[in-house]
């Protein structure tokens, strides 16, 4: 654990204290050290300290798997950064592991908690603008994979791995319902081994739509999300939560829009409604979670609460991106694959 994410766990939770931190490498060792943390010598020093009660895994995707099953077999229990594994078989190991030896294995799907994301789960729960059926998130960006070991594919790099990761756990979080197929296509624009972006689409069974696209090559971004709904549409631009719902007026008959000139020609299908057919409102509060990720981990822990991030909830995210490589690189819809559990 790099003190990059020491430092990060006491912001975040007086109940979790740091005890230390462990790299491989010697620049990192020096500079957790700098930050007031004792550093390993090595990871089994870490394993037979008996002060230390929890592993918080933060390195490249590889190699997660067999750290993690490490820690658990010492008594730990263990934080996972994501995406936990490269592969579902892998995690399925580790939870069988943590099922053997009772300690509580948690992954950091972190993004469950960002505020743009917790709107929209609020709209889509308490229908704010009807039934929402088609839902798109994008998060663009025109810097390039990121760091090093990203940009192999033995390390687990590229971006349906990096971000897709967390759009894709939004989804499934949010919408009850089973992804009876997927479509995709990987980007390789850069030159890399690895994707440097990508679009899905997924159906539910439920009827909804999602549209999920990471792009690294993007100098003019798309909204974070835009969703559509029975009774209006909604967009929020960016992270930092500028945006608005539009909504029918029911207190109004149908008004028909008046035509507007289209290029060459006239439109009445395609021109925007009139002003008294439609109400433009604020976006609503964030849905809540119960509690902060690490609250909620030390609770667990305690056995005074249910994970937030359920191991069975990240086996599906990493079922469906397998799937998506393989939508993408055969170019085909892949149907009844998603090991759909009902909340």
């Amino acid at each position: 654990m790099g003190s990059y994410h020491a430092k990060h766990l006491i912001a975040g939770n007086p109940r979790l204290k740091v005890v230390g931190t462990y790299d491989v490498l010697a620049t990192r060792q020096t500079a957790s050290e700098q930050d007031g943390y004792p550093a390993y010598a090595s990871y089994e020093a870490v394993l037979n300290d008996p002060a230390v009660d929890v592993v918080l895994i933060a390195t490249p995707n590889d190699v997660h798997r067999e750290l993690a099953i490490a820690a658990m077999k010492h008594g730990k229990h263990v934080i996972c950064e994501k995406p936990v594994t490269i592969y579902a078989s892998e995690f399925e190991e580790m939870m069988a592991v943590a099922q053997e030896t009772g300690r509580v294995l948690m992954v950091h799907q972190n993004r469950r908690w960002d505020e743009d994301f917790r709107i929209i789960k609020q709209m889509y729960d308490n229908r704010t603008i009807g039934d929402l059926f088609q839902i798109e998130s994008r998060v663009h960006g025109a810097n390039g994979i990121p760091g090093d070991w990203r940009h192999l594919e033995a390390h687990g790099g590229g971006m349906l791995l990096d971000w897709g990761v967390h759009l894709l756990d939004q989804f499934l979080f949010m919408i009850d319902s089973k992804v009876t197929s997927v479509s995709s296509r990987l980007s390789f624009i850069l030159g890399d081994e690895v994707d440097d972006g990508f679009d899905a689409i997924l159906e539910f069974e439920n009827g909804v739509t999602a549209i999920v696209e990471v792009g690294t090559t993007n100098f003019i971004t798309l909204p974070r999300w835009y969703v559509k709904g029975t009774e209006g549409t909604a967009v929020i631009e960016d992270w930092s939560l500028k945006g608005r719902a539009v909504v029918r007026n029911n207190e109004v008959g149908k008004v028909e829009p008046k035509p507007i000139q289209a290029g060459v020609g006239l439109t009445k299908t395609m021109a925007p409604p009139s002003e008294e057919a439609t109400i433009t409102t604020t976006l609503p509060a964030a849905y809540e979670h119960a509690s902060s990720f690490y609250d909620n981990f030390a609770d667990v822990v305690e056995g005074k609460a249910e994970a937030i991030v359920k191991n069975h909830e990240v086996l599906r995210v990493l079922n469906l991106i397998e799937n998506i490589f393989k939508a993408g690189r055969n170019r085909e819809v892949i149907k009844d694959f998603d090991t759909y559990e009902s909340k």
